[in-house]
C-alpha cells in the first residue's frame, strides 16, 4: 500500500471546504491512517517546501501555509499517490477536471486548496515530516476493506 501526504490549506480551511475533502478522499477508498489540525511552523514550512527554495514565489509560498490553520492527513491504499492527485485535480484549477476538488472549488494556483504528495518516495518523506510513528494507524483495517481492495 502506497501512502501519500495530503495537506488542506488554509484557503480551504478557512471557506469550511474541511470536511468535503476529508470526504473525497474516502469515498474514493483511501485509508486514513493519520489526521490532525495544525498550525504549520515556518520551520516546518520551509522544509516541506524546501524543493521550492530558489524560486521567487518560496517566501510568500511559506507566509501563506503558516497563516492559518492546515489539516494534515496521512493516507494509505493502491496507487494512493496517483489516486489522491486524480481527486486533487490538476495544481492550475482552470485546467482542473471538473469533479475534482480544484475542478469544483479553485480558481487560482496560489489557492488551490490541496497539497497531495507527487511521489511513493515523497509521500513517504512527507508523511515522516507531519507525523511520528505512534501517530499512524497503519494496521488499522476497515469493514469495508475487501470491497475496495483487491485480497493479495
Amino acid at each position: 500500500m502506497e501512502r501519500t501526504l495530503i495537506i488542506v490549506k488554509p484557503d480551504a480551511v478557512q471557506r469550511g471546504l474541511t470536511g468535503e475533502i476529508i470526504k473525497r478522499f474516502e469515498q474514493r477508498g483511501l485509508r486514513i491512517i493519520g489526521l490532525k489540525l495544525i498550525h504549520m511552523s515556518r520551520e516546518l514550512a520551509e522544509k516541506h517546501y524546501d524543493v521550492h527554495r530558489e524560486r521567487p514565489f518560496f517566501g510568500a509560498l511559506v507566509d501563506y501555509i503558516t497563516s492559518a490553520p492546515v489539516v494534515v492527513m496521512a493516507l494509505e491504499g493502491t496507487n494512493a499517490i496517483a489516486a489522491a492527485r486524480q481527486t486533487i485535480g490538476s495544481t492550475r484549477p482552470h485546467e482542473a477536471a471538473a469533479g475534482s476538488i480544484r475542478g469544483d472549488f479553485a480558481l487560482e494556483v496560489g489557492r488551490n486548496l490541496v497539497h497531495g504528495s507527487d511521489s511513493v518516495e515523497n509521500g513517504l518523506v512527507e508523511v515522516a515530516n507531519f507525523f511520528r510513528d505512534d501517530e499512524l494507524l497503519p494496521a488499522w483495517q476497515r469493514n469495508t476493506d475487501p470491497w475496495i481492495f483487491e485480497a493479495r
